[in-house]
């Protein structure tokens, strides 16, 4: 890499808006504003039940999430999801419906 790519802004991803997100593109300092950013939107466009996969690894990237959701008053609640959902590798997120 040289010295100009280390000034270069970060590449754009693109992310449907369709209620599962899958952070494996993501750079994890990335992570916190990623999750609250897609919720966010979810939330406006009435997507009140959202698939978060962050993968099995260590826990870390699920801690993030957690850490993330626990902050963001647009969470009604949220559990690791089920087996058959990705289980310890994704959380499940509910969301409260926005105000109007």
């Amino acid at each position: 890499m040289d010295s100009d790519d280390a000034d270069a802004p970060p590449e754009s991803i693109d992310v449907p808006i369709d209620g599962v997100l899958d952070l494996h593109t993501f750079a994890p300092r990335d992570i916190p504003d990623v999750v609250a950013t897609y919720l966010e939107e979810c939330q406006h466009r009435g997507i009140l039940a959202v698939r978060v996969i962050h993968g099995k690894g260590t826990g870390y990237q699920k801690s993030v999430v957690e850490k993330v959701l626990k902050g963001l008053a647009s969470v009604r609640s949220f559990r690791t999801a089920d087996e058959s959902a990705g289980g310890w590798g994704a959380t499940l997120v509910e969301l409260h419906p926005a105000k109007r």
